[in-house]
């Protein structure tokens, strides 16, 4: 069983949902993203992204697309990428998820890149722009290796969940709005619905996150109460990096990771 898996398992057992926290590698340095995730760890966040910079990040908004630039004109490359998760590693058993985009590990081959990731400690990938019905090679290269997330939106047909559930694994990603991550929409009705929807479809059978634009405790309260397994928190934690002095950095992302995370347990 995967370490997503098991998380999830583990969370089942306790009556609680996951807190999902995603963190771009790299910025502003490296160092910064280490003291970041010491402080999602301490707080209570049970899976944590890692985002690896990509030049045309389609799905992103403008504060993990500035994050992006940051680290890629830090010259972060897929190496030290793999270093700072080892890194991680030997601190904690947390499930990490790369988050980047098809042409990084296509550029390197599916194989390697996935046999190297799975060696650094990587449990799982979110590609965003990985089309289902162009993943044959990628989801053979990563099968009984790591876990393969895809996304789901709103509007996404029956038929079409069918089918990218089937192939995924860990867990499905609801993109809870229309538009990229770190737009402040609110929580809207038809996100609430395509919960319900979602679960309807899949029956249990793999749990379903909800990201993009979430942001405050209240956001995680409300997917949590429509039924979602998981949500998945980004922009926000990128904020208080950008206004947070190094030195109070790890306390103050742990208590704002607690703030959400308190949301995920039901009572």
């Amino acid at each position: 069983m995967s370490r997503i898996k098991q998380k999830f398992a583990e969370l089942a057992a306790k009556k609680q949902k996951a807190l999902i926290a995603y963190m771009m590698v790299g910025h502003p340095n490296q160092n910064t993203t280490i003291t970041a995730i010491r402080g999602l760890v301490r707080g209570g966040a049970d899976i944590i992204e890692l985002g690896f910079p990509f030049s045309d990040p389609l799905a992103d908004g403008p504060i993990i697309q500035n994050a992006s630039t940051v680290s890629l004109e830090n010259g972060t490359t897929i190496n030290q990428f793999f270093s700072i998760v080892k890194k991680i590693r030997k601190e904690t058993e947390i499930p990490l998820v790369l988050m980047t985009y098809t042409n990084i590990l296509f550029h390197r081959g599916y194989a390697k890149f996935i046999s190297e990731a799975k060696n650094a400690g990587i449990d799982g990938f979110i590609l965003p722009d990985m089309s289902i019905d162009e993943s044959k090679q990628y989801l053979e290269s990563a099968k009984n290796m790591t876990d393969t997330i895809f996304l789901i939106s709103p509007n996404t047909t029956k038929k079409r969940i069918e089918k990218i559930a089937k192939s995924s694994s860990g867990f499905l990603y609801l993109v809870a709005v229309y538009g990229t991550t770190g737009v402040k929409t609110g929580v809207q009705n038809y996100t609430l619905k395509a919960i319900k929807n979602l679960k309807n479809i899949t029956k249990g059978k793999i749990p379903i996150g909800v990201g993009f634009g979430v942001s405050t405790p209240n956001d995680v309260k409300k997917y949590i109460d429509a039924g979602a397994d998981a949500v998945i928190v980004g922009s926000a934690f990128l904020k208080i990096i950008q206004s947070t002095p190094k030195n109070k950095l790890e306390s103050r992302i742990a208590s704002f990771t607690k703030s959400l995370k308190i949301k995920t347990i039901k009572k």
